[in-house]
């Protein structure tokens, strides 16, 4: 009985094996040549095939000149003017392959094509597994289809879902613009790339830039964001994300959105902006800002929306500053409810209640434009209820009103107002030293009047003038005060950020 022993052991060690070591269990390759021979010098069991040579497995044929088939390894390597039909829609070229059975995996060099019904993929060298129909490439390939061509330096195919990985130096080519990046996923049946690390898409017209995002090839539209960059060389708009439609020209961001106007020395910020690259035109909303670079001293402009709007014809860019508009800059500040901006002529245009001061005066009007150069206040305009106003220490108002106004600056300093039209003023008049001397009231059609600081200088009367000059005290409070008085000092903003303080 001990002489069956050793066989039974045996016997369980080789099914203990089986199970922990299972067979590979792969059809053997079928082939047929128009003749084949045995290679010794290569190996035992080793055929040679040459001629009209087919290699068929499971669901896979290939086709060759001449081929080496390793029948105990269920593999082959094949030679000249190799095809592949891995499935009804993807077929590979090459000039040499190496095809291992037993795993269903390929390997072809030289001249390398894998074709689908969307696109053709051109390389030097592809690996592909026919289990799970994905291809790869490592020493840079290019992909052709209807509307790109695409190349990178790493490539990986899902065939089924008609997807490519791309890593390292990749490059999208399309009739009106390039996209340049570093790692990226594309569908050939959609053409829809999807990017994932800094990327920069460069056209006539523009230049983007995104470290995130989409691009829909076929409809020319894309979402960037993580520092979504626009460009037009003249403008620029960032934002924390950037959608933009190439068929409309139409691009919007949101948040912390920044739009650059390099021509004008104009920043534009906000958290939501459209823009609307054929006509020109820029909207920006929810915390709105536009400032005004200036070497001196900056203007910074706040409203609920800012339109700007380039007119190519007139090579004229205006912006519209509407509901809560408030500016400040150190030499002067103002809010009304719409504002109008002319960048080229340097002119602010203030509409619907509008208050503006300048050092310490105040000014009001139905109306008011303000034009500055070279960074400073030239003039302002009064238009209809015009009213001029400046404290008198704790005493009292100087006053100054008319139908029309126009104050002439100096050194960004008021030193003339031209009264045009019902002219009235009310005048502290100091002695040398300072003491009060009295309360001058004056009537005219038209009046000159000088200033320096909040001194007067000189008033001139041009036509029909009354003018009486009572003492102190002589006046009640409200004889001290011209009709249509109203003193806002509590509304002027302090610095750049009470523009946001609508009061």
């Amino acid at each position: 009985m001990p002489v069956n022993r050793v066989p039974v052991l045996m016997l369980c060690f080789f099914v203990l094996a089986s199970m922990m070591y299972p067979q590979d269990e792969r059809t053997p390759i079928d082939w047929e040549a128009s003749s084949f021979e045995f290679d010794r010098r290569i190996g035992e069991d080793v055929r040679r095939l040459l001629g009209n040579v087919v290699f068929n497995h499971e669901d896979t044929r290939m086709f060759c000149d001449s081929a080496y088939l390793y029948s105990e390894a269920n593999s082959l390597r094949a030679f000249s003017n190799i095809v592949i039909e891995v499935s009804d829609t993807v077929t590979m070229y090459g000039d040499r392959l190496f095809y291992d059975g037993n795993r269903r995996w390929a390997e072809l060099t030289g001249n390398v094509r894998l074709t689908d019904p969307q696109m053709t993929l051109y390389t030097d060298y592809l690996e592909y597994d026919l289990d799970n129909n994905t291809a790869t490439y490592t020493q840079g390939g290019r992909i052709v289809d209807a509307s790109n061509e695409l190349q990178s330096l790493w490539g990986f195919y899902y065939a089924d879902d008609k997807e490519f990985f791309f890593r390292d130096d990749v490059l999208l080519v399309n009739p009106d613009y390039i996209m340049e990046t570093d790692t990226m996923r594309y569908n050939t049946s959609t053409e829809i790339a999807y990017f994932f690390g800094p990327t920069t898409i460069t056209s006539d017209d523009n230049v983007i830039f995104c470290r995130n995002g989409w691009y829909d090839t076929q409809r020319d539209i894309a979402r960037f964001s993580r520092d979504a960059f626009f460009t037009n060389r003249e403008q620029s708009m960032t934002g924390d994300s950037v959608f933009y439609d190439r068929n409309r020209a139409y691009g919007r961001a949101e948040s912390n959105v920044v739009i650059r106007d390099s021509i004008e020395n104009v920043i534009i910020t906000g958290h939501f902006a459209e823009h609307f690259e054929n006509e020109g035109l820029s909207v920006v909303t929810r915390e709105a800002v536009m400032t005004v670079i200036a070497e001196g001293d900056s203007l910074f402009l706040h409203a609920d929306t800012l339109k700007s709007v380039y007119d190519e014809q007139r090579d004229d860019r205006r912006v519209f500053a509407y509901r809560h508009a408030r500016f400040y800059r150190q030499d002067l500040q103002g809010l009304s409810d719409s504002i109008v901006y002319l960048m080229t002529d340097s002119l602010i245009h203030m509409h619907y209640e509008p208050v503006l001061w300048s050092d310490s005066y105040q000014l009001t009007a139905d109306h008011i434009e303000v034009k500055t150069t070279e960074d400073e206040v030239e003039w302002i305009k009064l238009h209809d209820a015009a009213f001029i106003i400046s404290e008198e220490g704790t005493i009292g108002y100087n006053q100054m009103k008319g139908r029309q106004m126009k104050g002439h600056f100096r050194d960004n300093s008021l030193w003339r107002v031209d009264i045009d039209g019902n002219g009235e003023t009310i005048f502290y008049i100091r002695e040398s030293d300072g003491d009060l001397v009295g309360i001058n009231k004056a009537v005219s059609s038209n009046i000159i009047i000088f200033v320096d600081g909040t001194e007067i200088t000189g008033i001139q009367f041009v036509r029909q003038p009354e003018a009486t000059l009572y003492p102190p005290g002589e006046l009640n409070e409200e004889e001290k005060l011209l009709r249509g008085f109203r003193w806002l000092e509590h509304r002027r903003p302090l610095n750049k950020d009470d523009i946001f303080d609508w009061r």
